[in-house]
């Protein structure tokens, strides 16, 4: 019984809503004022602050020069590759090289290396995935990944 009681409530409660309706059509005010939205000075010129990435905290996000055979061939192409961290994102990269070498990235492309499967005699195992990231930096400007 309680299910048809539910019915019976969920009508009575349409019908109220269509009286009150039928209730706000008859009373319409004449004539109101318009409303004059007046801006709020703080509110338009606020603007949005950049967070940098301090060179002390560019570790949290770079692990390591990768130093390949290819790596130094993008180096003649004004590009470096660098081991980051798995949840490290373009921008944050971007942000920690700029704070870390004070020179200027023009781009950034990530790439997963995903893990594959390594065997050693009868031992089998697993190599660890990791993220790499190719910067590009501008022209004329370097970076010393190995010190001489």
């Amino acid at each position: 019984m309680a299910i048809l009681n539910i019915f019976k409530k969920r009508k009575k409660i349409e019908e109220n809503v269509k009286k009150e309706e039928k209730v706000e059509k008859k009373i319409k005010p004449k004539a109101r004022p318009k409303e004059v939205k007046v801006e709020k000075p703080s509110e338009a010129v606020t603007p949005k602050v950049k967070k940098e990435v301090k060179v002390g905290e560019a570790w949290k996000l770079l692990k390591s020069p990768h130093v390949t055979e290819k790596a130094a061939d993008l180096t003649k192409k004004n590009q470096y590759i660098f081991k980051v961290f798995p949840k490290a994102n373009k921008v944050q990269i971007k942000k920690a090289i700029e704070a870390l070498y004070g020179i200027n990235v023009i781009s950034v492309k990530i790439i997963n290396v995903s893990p594959k499967k390594r065997k050693l005699g009868k031992i089998s195992g697993w190599r660890k995935r990791y993220k790499k990231a190719i910067i590009k930096i501008k022209e004329g400007q370097k970076i010393e990944v190995l010190p001489r």
